[in-house]
């Protein structure tokens, strides 16, 4: 399989200066993305996988020390050349602390480029070290997984152990958790980074096309197979697939899953031949599989087979020493696409954050954080958050009582604005008097 070129992303307001890197860049055979400012280079990093980042310090709005920053705690392995028209002994400070492979000065030379090029590339293959971080800034961010806490440190290790083999891998959480960003961490972090990653929602397919989608197809197969199609297992050949919400697919889908992962092989729908595959299969679900294979909706020898490594991640709710660093990761992605600004969060806005439990866990989250920052002008106050936050903090599991206590303090207070007038009282509180007696007594 032939490798795909290192795809290289140039920030710089200066469209001169871009297509002056463009040139080179591409005359030594590298891909080049470019962005005029920090909103689209964060955009491109979400989408794209980006090799090395070069980028200018001084930018209007948002200027590249916080981009930096940013891809520091978000894309640890990633290194990052500046390139900057206004050296000073700060700026230089900033890009050493933050990893930076190397620092050019406006106006340089080709050969300049090309030798801290070479440099930032080397780093990137990991033939040159990077400059050293602390434990405490490398444990907030792993790929797209952020979090400091001991389950997500777990979670951390197993990907570690499994991410330079291809053994089936099984990931288990509650919808929202952030399954498929263990998943991308699993193949991004590893030697098969370069080839392909296919994530599939199982869920959000139709049941009678899920089978044609994930395996392929000939023409006339079925009414409105036109043309011969690849399916997924195709089109991640040599890298990972991604199956998420697995306990969606059919058991006739569940019967050629196993196929595959027995034989290494799959058969397109309407096809006779099988066809080798070398691909990587990351499982995923919010369903108990154990209780779908006692209700026979899912085999149990497919659930052993796609078990091999289990992955559980914990709930929101679980963890709460990551909220802080998830809340500052959506306000500075929310902040700059909205607003092309950062964001900042009251101390008391924080607390209520921290305070909730998260059903829907980080994606109810990020909501959350991204109808505020829209809402606010610069900074996200308790008043620009969802009411139902509001009240779990008045009802916070820390302020919460027995029954009988609340009730026996609004009988006594009762009393006190009736003067003690028992009869008044059982009025109120509409019942009679020998049942305010009986509670006092109690």
């Amino acid at each position: 399989m032939q490798l795909r070129k290192e795809n290289i992303l140039i920030v710089d307001d200066d469209v001169n200066i871009l297509e002056l890197l463009q040139r080179h860049l591409q005359s030594w055979n590298y891909h080049v993305f470019k962005a005029i400012s920090v909103k689209e280079a964060v955009t491109i990093l979400r989408d794209t996988q980006i090799d090395l980042l070069i980028t200018d310090l001084k930018m209007p709005e948002v200027d590249g020390s916080e981009l930096i920053k940013f891809v520091s705690e978000h894309y640890p392995k990633l290194p990052k050349l500046v390139v900057t028209g206004y050296p000073s002994v700060q700026d230089s400070l900033v890009a050493i602390k933050s990893g930076v492979v190397d620092y050019l000065t406006k106006p340089f030379t080709k050969e300049e480029l090309k030798s801290a090029l070479d440099k930032s590339i080397m780093t990137s293959e990991g033939k040159v070290k990077p400059s050293t971080k602390s434990s405490e800034e490398k444990s907030k961010a792993y790929g797209e997984i952020i979090g400091n806490s001991e389950k997500i440190n777990d979670v951390i290790q197993i990907i570690e152990r499994v991410k330079d083999n291809k053994a089936t891998i099984f990931i288990k959480g509650e919808s929202g958790t952030g399954k498929e960003l263990v998943a991308r961490a699993i193949h991004y972090q590893g030697q098969f980074s370069r080839a392909p990653f296919i994530a599939v929602n199982c869920g959000a397919i139709p049941e009678n096309l899920l089978e044609a989608e994930l395996f392929g197809y000939l023409k006339g197969a079925f009414t409105g197979a036109e043309t011969n199609r690849e399916g997924f297992f195709q089109a991640a050949n040599g890298g990972t697939i991604f199956l998420d919400e697995i306990g969606n697919a059919s058991l006739a889908v569940q019967s050629r899953l196993l196929r595959v992962l027995q034989e290494k092989e799959v058969v397109k729908v309407g096809a006779t031949k099988a066809e080798k595959i070398d691909v990587r299969i990351i499982a995923a679900t919010n369903s108990d599989l154990k209780e779908m294979i006692e209700k026979q909706t899912f085999r149990e020898d497919l659930f052993y087979r796609l078990t091999v490594v289990e992955i559980e991640v914990a709930p929101l709710r679980e963890r709460k020493e990551d909220i802080t660093l998830l809340v500052d990761k959506f306000l500075f992605k929310y902040g700059v696409e909205y607003k092309d600004r950062f964001i900042k969060i009251t101390p008391e806005a924080l607390t209520l954050l921290e305070r909730y439990d998260w059903p829907g866990n980080i994606r109810e989250l990020e909501n959350v954080i991204q109808r505020a920052v829209i809402m606010c002008d610069k900074i996200i106050d308790v008043s620009h958050l969802p009411e139902h936050l509001k009240y779990s903090l008045s009802f916070s599991s820390e302020t919460l009582q027995p029954l009988k206590v609340i009730e026996k303090q609004y009988i006594e207070k009762v009393l006190r604005v009736t003067g003690n007038n028992k009869t008044k009282a059982a009025e109120i509180l509409q019942i009679d008097r020998k049942t305010i007696r009986q509670k006092l007594s109690e």
